[in-house]
């Protein structure tokens, strides 16, 4: 029994007739009339009964018609889905998300492939440096990554999605709370609350905006992440310097202020450039009408 004698067999079934049946499978009637006499005998019983006049299911072929139908739906759903998965329309995205990224690009992001692609399920592994990403993007553990560069390694491609200043988290009755902005000279003297990880991009520049303006910054903590960072310094246990997207963690007790003379730190999407599946890319098609490519456009390393 091959496939196309179900779709033969249900042409007929569904016409109750073999002339309009052949004609909408544009192929002769006597060789339609075989093949479902083929398919009888070969199941070793009658489908329909013919006259000169009409032509009629048998309880048997109602039955058959059910069930060819089922497997002829299942077929058709199945190339409809290795297509989708082909053209990166369906499947699994697995996306890293680094330090307040989660809280000021996820919900976006969220929306708009729910919205577009539909299909496409979403992975989220949040507050993971930047090293740790690239990691698993390497190992195949992270499809893309939403990171800080710049990217250790090889084999990465980085497309540049934003450039955020630094800015300053204070108490909110701290001394310089009530400043709209802050020269990065005037911490010389104060505590800072810096990030855990060792690699942190954020730290180094940090570090590099404090030795500019002629002081090393004097760590008094470390946080995981930038939610206990905040914490801490509501808890008045020192002063934060953080992406400006930090802004989007409100916190009862932090003040965010800007702050004059720190550098910036870039946001940029990241994938193995070698390994991309169509998935990835049809999800980098999206993603580049919401968060736009800027300079540099796109670095390999």
């Amino acid at each position: 029994m091959e496939l196309r004698h179900l779709r033969y067999f249900a042409a007929v079934a569904e016409t109750c007739h073999f002339g309009r049946a052949a004609e909408a499978l544009h192929m002769a009637q006597p060789a339609l009339s075989h093949a479902v006499r083929q398919l009888e005998n070969e199941l070793g019983v009658v489908l329909l009964t013919r006259t000169t006049r009409q032509v009629r299911l048998t309880p048997a072929g109602e039955f058959f018609l059910a069930e060819a139908r089922r497997v002829l739906d299942g077929v058709d759903n199945g190339v409809r889905a290795v297509r989708r998965i082909s053209a990166g329309r369906m499947g699994l995205a697995r996306i890293g998300f680094t330090g307040t990224a989660a809280f000021s690009h996820l919900p976006q992001l969220a929306r708009t492939l729910q919205h577009r692609l539909p299909q496409v399920e979403l992975e989220v592994h949040a507050d993971l440096l930047t090293p740790t990403q690239c990691a698993g993007l390497r190992s195949g553990t992270l499809d893309l990554g939403l990171l800080r560069p710049p990217v250790p390694g090889e084999g990465l491609a980085v497309r540049v999605i934003e450039s955020e200043p630094l800015v300053l988290a204070v108490p909110a009755d701290h001394r310089l709370a009530g400043e709209p902005t802050v020269a990065t000279a005037d911490l010389r003297t104060e505590g800072f609350i810096a990030y855990a990880g060792k690699d942190s991009v954020v730290n180094d520049a940090v570090l590099r905006s404090c030795r500019t303006a002629g002081f090393a910054p004097r760590r008094e903590h470390e946080a995981a992440g930038t939610a206990v960072l905040l914490a801490l310094v509501a808890g008045g246990l020192g002063i934060g310097v953080v992406p400006a997207s930090a802004r989007s963690l409100p916190l009862g007790g932090v003040v965010f202020r800007d702050l004059a003379g720190a550098e910036s730190v870039q946001l940029a999407l990241a994938w193995h450039h070698e390994h991309a599946s169509p998935l990835v890319g049809a999800v980098l098609e999206v993603l580049e009408d919401v968060f736009p490519t800027r300079s540099p456009a796109e670095v390999t390393r």
